[in-house]
C-alpha cells in the first residue's frame, strides 16, 4: 500500500523536522526522513492500530520511536490523510485549524 497523503501544512514540518536534522549533523536529517517512511508505511498498512487522540478521538496518532516527533492522522474511507508532524513538545492541537469538521 502507498503512504498516506500528507496535507500541505504537514508536508512542510516534514521538510524543516528534515533540513534541522541534517543541520545538526549530515546524515541526520535522512535517517529522520527514515524513520518518518516507516511510520507512513506503518499508517497506510493499518491506520486503526494506533491510538486515538484522546482530545479527540477523530485522529489518531503514531508516536517515532528515536526521534520526539508524533504524526497525527485520521483515516477516512479515501485513506489515511497526515495533518500534522509535530515535536512531541509542541503545544498539542495546533494543527486542529488546518482542518475542516
Amino acid at each position: 500500500m502507498s503512504v498516506p497523503n500528507l496535507l500541505p501544512a504537514a508536508q512542510r514540518e516534514l521538510s524543516e523536522a528534515i533540513d534541522w536534522y541534517e543541520a545538526r549533523r549530515p546524515g541526520l536529517g535522512v535517517e529522520f526522513l527514515g524513520a518518518m517512511d516507516l511510520a507512513l508505511h506503518a499508517i497506510a498498512d493499518a491506520p486503526d492500530q494506533y491510538p486515538a487522540w484522546t482530545s479527540n478521538p477523530r485522529f489518531r496518532r503514531f508516536v517515532l520511536d528515536r526521534f520526539p516527533y508524533v504524526v497525527f492522522f485520521h483515516a477516512p474511507a479515501t485513506g489515511p490523510e497526515v495533518v500534522a508532524i509535530g515535536h512531541a513538545k509542541r503545544r498539542p492541537g495546533y494543527w486542529l485549524r488546518r482542518i475542516g469538521p
